[in-house]
């Protein structure tokens, strides 16, 4: 059954960088997590906590980009470590600042300037395009294993943030990421054997991927998806918190994370049917509607199965979003375009973030999940009007179509 992932691995080198990326991919799920929980057990406000997160995943918007575009100029590891050790150290002075008592301001700025984690996803999926060449069925099933891999750390990492934070000191829930990054970074970037080459650019590529208007889509889309994913984040841990299970809060989200991660092993399984737009289209669709019934939420009961199936159509979303982007995206551009997406769902993830925070404080957390269920309807409405401009980008010129045809209609006489 699972012979396609046996296959994949098969390439030299693949395990290697799987494993060594999966630390920093962790360090990636834990540190909003983190900082959400450290602030709001510090200084007792979950607005000032999703303000502070918010902040440093708006920061994204500009850092993530460059680092893309600078992994495609000088490669992965020139760009990756300087930027891991940057994120690191600003991680470890947001964290004396906060035990410090240093005043408000300085949570900001430290927490914005460890903004510079690289995407260590985005570098992976980079390395499986090199690896499948193209084998449009391998990359679906690298793509399928990506994102399930994405979802094993949004699960483990709530669950190791909660248990740090509430079992040892609410720091440990930030202290661990930092360290995680920078080893994680490194350990990937030593695995050089698969490292995709430096490539020049394509001068018919445009001076840069937010050019392209198949990807500015994408970006909306996934903008409203990542507001989804932060407020989900804000308003289960105030949600847990008021019924007096605050510890649990890292399992009741990995919950949503778990039900993904299936979602995903099966769809990379599948044969791929139908075009990439509309498949898009669909998940989007799935999203929004599993994600309605949180609302009924009412105690943790309820809220156990909804978060599961909430996650069910989150990972195949994702995985055809991700490999739409490859598609709409020159190789030499691979890492910068792979970035914006991330930064998209970054920002919107920032934006989710900072508004759960102030409507929990303002409205109770009881009514917080109209906020991710707002959020997927959003993400839907932007995929449907953006198809058409999707199906237009994606489409082949005209005098290449016209040539296809023509082969056709020679191999048919």
């Amino acid at each position: 059954m699972f012979a396609p992932y046996r296959r994949l691995f098969a390439a030299k080198g693949a395990l290697g960088f799987t494993a060594t990326g999966f630390l920093a991919r962790l360090a990636l799920s834990m540190s909003g997590v983190g900082t959400v929980v450290m602030i709001a057990a510090v200084r007792h406000s979950y607005a000032l906590a999703g303000a502070v997160g918010g902040a440093a995943l708006a920061a994204t918007l500009v850092t993530i980009p460059l680092l893309g575009r600078l992994v495609d100029r000088y490669g992965q590891a020139r760009t990756a470590v300087p930027a891991a050790l940057w994120s690191s150290l600003m991680s470890a002075a947001l964290v004396v600042c906060l035990a410090t008592d240093a005043p408000t301001w300085t949570l900001f700025v430290t927490n914005v300037l460890s903004a510079t984690a690289p995407n260590v996803g985005g570098m992976a999926r980079a390395r499986w395009a090199e690896l499948c060449g193209g084998d449009d069925d391998r990359m679906h099933v690298a793509n399928s294993f990506e994102q399930v891999l994405d979802e094993m750390c949004f699960v483990l990492g709530p669950i190791v943030v909660v248990a740090l934070a509430t079992g040892v000191a609410p720091e440990a829930g930030r202290v661990a990421p930092l360290i995680l990054t920078l080893a994680g970074t490194v350990l990937f970037c030593l695995q050089r054997g698969t490292e995709p080459p430096v490539r020049p650019a394509d001068p018919a590529a445009g001076r840069s991927p937010l050019t392209n208007r198949g990807l500015q889509v994408m970006m909306a889309v996934f903008l409203f998806t990542g507001s989804l994913f932060g407020s989900l984040e804000v308003v289960t841990i105030a949600f847990t918190d008021s019924l007096g299970h605050k510890s649990s809060a890292g399992a009741v989200l990995a919950l949503q994370a778990v039900g993904s991660a299936l979602s995903g092993l099966l769809f990379g399984l599948l044969t791929l049917r139908g075009a990439g737009p509309t498949r898009f289209l669909l998940g989007v669709g799935g999203m929004a509607l599993l994600m309605l019934p949180l609302t009924l939420a009412t105690g943790l009961a309820s809220l156990v199965p909804l978060m599961f199936v909430a996650g069910m159509a989150t990972s195949p979303t994702m995985i055809t979003g991700m490999g739409l982007v490859q598609e709409l995206i020159p190789r030499a551009q691979i890492n910068e375009g792979m970035t914006l997406a991330v930064t998209a769902l970054l920002g919107g993830s920032s934006l989710g973030s900072t508004l759960a925070g102030w409507a929990v404080e303002r409205f109770g957390a009881t009514s917080g999940y109209w906020l991710p269920a707002g959020a997927a309807a959003l993400a839907l409405l932007a995929a449907v009007t953006g198809l058409g401009r999707l199906r237009a980008t994606l489409a082949p010129p005209a005098p290449a179509r016209l040539a296809a045809d023509n082969a056709k209609a020679h191999q048919g006489t």
